[in-house]
């Protein structure tokens, strides 16, 4: 089968017939699109089952969220890191390259997946009594959780299928099959709690089972529509042959991953913290810090988008030794970072009213949370600045310095300031912490990346 060195659907920021900046916001709205698609279809089963079934069935597919996000933090490290070495092949247009990366990374993906099945057949009842799951829905969180980690070796190969196609710049063509994936699981999940059209009727089971389900068809239709397209990235023998561990290509994922994973554990710790201070000022101030962390998920998202094609375009840079069109990425990047991120920041300040207002009724609640966005929403700009920063540096490999400032932001920044103004001035003083954590972060990164970062050689990783 012939093959090109272009992935069809892959943005060319190295084509200057139209600006760079053009080029990653096509880039960025399927992106953005596709994590706000995926927000959206969680909380949409999340409300099936919570009115169809009940707040007990709720709970159970609820309680076993901390070892999911603990292994989901191992697979964004894995993703991470092969989302760079992919950027740099692809810029280089090595195409051998490139299915070596995605051999090597799919390989790891499916060893993290036998390791969560493993745990799920043998340790699934056990963990869920060491996190404290009531009695009554123990069973329910059991037998939930067993499925969803007996999945995973599909799962996760699927998830990193997807990273590895935005490596090349193509964010469309996983946008289009997690629509597919949302729509099956929005339709397969009431079918199954009311066992519509002669469906077996599972209850809790249903939630795990359409979650198998459209996640399998997807990924299946991702391969056929793969190899229909010829696509350098379809299943083929070089790739088959390539499912293996290449020490030299995962020694550089895990160098980049690992880091990047433990960030992200350490960002959920640091919320527990938080979360901790705010519920000493009761049940009105934790249910306010619920909903706005659902309105800031919001708000993030482009702030995260901005750091992944930062690091994605800054890659294919290295990859292609485009040093003159790596300036441009990050001065494009940051630049998109402030105006998409003002445009939503700013509307959301003015209907701020009526945003809070549908998580909340309750008046004191919502004046609460008012406040706290009032507070806190401008300084997602900042933080969306310091992720494109952190995101560029990762692309040639600087990982651990970034990764280090964010958690020295987190911990001895954030969650301190938000401890001694709370005993200060009260709740307000917990929601300073952020922004204060944000412009500490984001001087620390610009600083490493103006005096150290900046004045190195970048060269291809593998």
């Amino acid at each position: 089968m012939k093959q090109t060195g272009h992935v069809r659907g892959a943005v060319n920021i190295f084509d200057e017939s139209r600006p760079l900046w053009q080029w990653l916001l096509i880039f960025l709205v399927p992106l953005m699109l596709s994590n706000i698609l995926q927000s959206a279809g969680q909380l949409v089963g999340s409300i099936f089952v919570g009115r169809m079934i009940g707040v007990d069935a709720l709970a159970a597919i609820s309680s076993f969220f901390p070892v999911i996000f603990l292994l989901f933090s191992f697979l964004i490290g894995l993703s991470s890191g092969s989302t760079v070495l992919i950027g740099q092949a692809y810029g280089a247009r090595d195409m051998h390259k490139l299915k070596q990366i995605t051999g090597t990374t799919l390989f790891m993906g499916l060893v993290l997946g036998i390791a969560a099945l493993v745990v799920g057949l043998l340790a699934t009842d056990r963990l869920l009594v060491l996190l404290g799951t009531p009695a009554n829905i123990l069973a329910d969180a059991v037998a939930y959780s067993r499925l969803i980690l007996i999945f995973c070796p599909v799962f996760f190969v699927y998830l990193i299928y997807t990273t590895i196609i935005r490596g090349t710049g193509d964010s469309q063509t996983p946008f289009y099959f997690l629509i597919l994936t949302t729509v099956i699981g929005i339709l397969v999940t009431p079918m199954l709690i009311r066992g519509w059209l002669g469906l077996p009727q599972l209850g809790v089971l249903s939630a795990a089972v359409s979650f198998i389900v459209s996640n399998a068809v997807s990924f299946v239709a991702l391969l056929v529509y793969l190899r229909a397209r010829k696509s350098p990235l379809a299943i083929d023998r070089e790739i088959l042959t390539d499912l293996r561990f290449d020490w030299a290509i995962a020694k550089n994922v895990i160098k980049i991953g690992v880091p990047t994973g433990l960030q992200v554990v350490m960002v959920s710790l640091a919320e527990i913290a938080v979360i901790s201070f705010v519920n000493r000022y009761g049940s009105h101030a934790t249910a306010a810090y619920g909903a706005v962390n659902q309105v800031v998920g919001y708000v993030q998202f482009p702030a995260i988008s901005m750091g992944i094609a930062g690091s994605i375009f800054a890659a294919q840079c290295i990859g292609a030794r485009r040093e003159d069109k790596l300036r441009s990425v990050v001065h494009s990047t940051v630049a998109l970072n402030y105006a998409i991120g003002a445009l939503l920041i700013g509307l959301t300040y003015i209907f701020a009213w009526d945003i809070v207002g549908w998580f909340i009724t309750d008046a004191q609640t919502l004046a609460i949370a008012h406040g706290l966005l009032m507070i806190t929403l401008w300084s997602y700009l900042l933080f969306g600045n310091s992720a494109v920063l952190s995101g560029i540096m990762r692309a040639s490999g600087a990982v651990l310095v970034p990764t280090l400032n964010g958690i020295l932001a987190i911990w001895a920044v954030e969650v301190p300031v938000a401890y001694v103004l709370m005993r200060k001035i009260g709740l307000n003083g917990i929601w300073i912490g952020y922004p204060v954590a944000f412009v500490v972060v984001l001087s620390l990164q610009f600083m490493y990346y103006q005096f150290v970062w900046k004045k190195r050689t970048h060269r291809r990783l593998v």
